[in-house]
């Protein structure tokens, strides 16, 4: 099992339980197992157009799509793509990927905060 060191984390000072290295190096095999991601949200919507007697009107009414938004921020602002169903197909695991990603991040830091929260040093 590889030892995890580097800034900030002295072994003398903070030792990881045997289980915390463990799950640290299983965290880091997976992260190192990671392609491609795609930030963002991914939604399906059904829409209204803007003519009035369409079917989009009727009662009840029978909406256009489905289609395949992608939203995320660039430089603050919010931008949207409409994907098409081949691009679904090819992008969809980037964004299960990007998912993973955020989880994996996740139980990494809910184990960093463990073992900063056994150190004694808090209780001075």
């Amino acid at each position: 099992m590889p030892e995890i060191t580097g800034p900030g984390c002295q072994d003398e000072h903070v030792p990881p339980a045997p289980a915390q290295h463990a799950e640290a190096a299983r965290i880091a095999g997976e992260l190192a197992q990671a392609r491609f991601a795609l930030p963002g949200t991914l939604t399906e919507r059904m829409t209204r157009c803007g003519r009035a007697n369409c079917r989009c009107h009727a009662d009840p009414p029978v909406l256009h799509g489905p289609y395949h938004q992608w939203t995320r921020k660039v430089d603050g602002k919010t931008v949207t793509r409409l994907l098409t169903d081949d691009q679904l197909a090819d992008y969809g695991p980037w964004f299960a990927s990007q998912r993973q990603l955020r989880s994996l991040l996740a139980e990494l830091e809910t184990l960093s905060l463990a073992i900063i929260d056994a150190d004694p040093r808090w209780e001075r």
